[in-house]
């Protein structure tokens, strides 16, 4: 089984495709309003915003959560969540084995929950 899509509440498309078109790095690939639908692709899995959609927390994973969170910050996004290890993996079934999992917060322009993750060598260097 594939996932296909996340669903995530924006009340305003264009402010929403905004903050998403910084986040992501790129453009939406479809707007359909009405119905309020705008849609991002995230490798191949559709990242939907939508009026009717419930709030949901989505995790993206970017090259280093630290930088990446210096950035957006200093771009007025609220961080709600600084950068922390939240875990250590000892083997590889949940991320690359010896790594340290960094995830951090950050709160969209429609009020959701934004979860950013990466991966991290001994505290340092981003892991490939």
């Amino acid at each position: 089984m594939r996932l296909t899509q996340i669903a995530q509440h924006a009340e305003d498309l264009d402010r929403a495709a905004e903050f998403y078109s910084r986040l992501l790095g790129s453009a939406p690939v479809a707007v359909f309003d009405p119905p309020g639908l705008l849609f991002f692709d995230l490798d191949g899995v559709r990242l939907l915003l939508e009026r009717g959609a419930p709030s949901a927390v989505i995790y993206l994973g970017v090259p280093d959560v630290r930088l990446r969170v210096a950035e957006l910050e200093a771009g007025g996004v609220e961080v709600v969540g600084a950068p922390h290890v939240i875990f250590h993996h000892d083997d590889a079934r949940l991320g690359p084995a010896g790594a340290d999992e960094w995830m951090a917060f950050i709160r969209d322009s429609e009020g959701n929950t934004v979860g950013l993750v990466s991966h991290a060598f001994d505290g340092g260097a981003p892991a490939s």
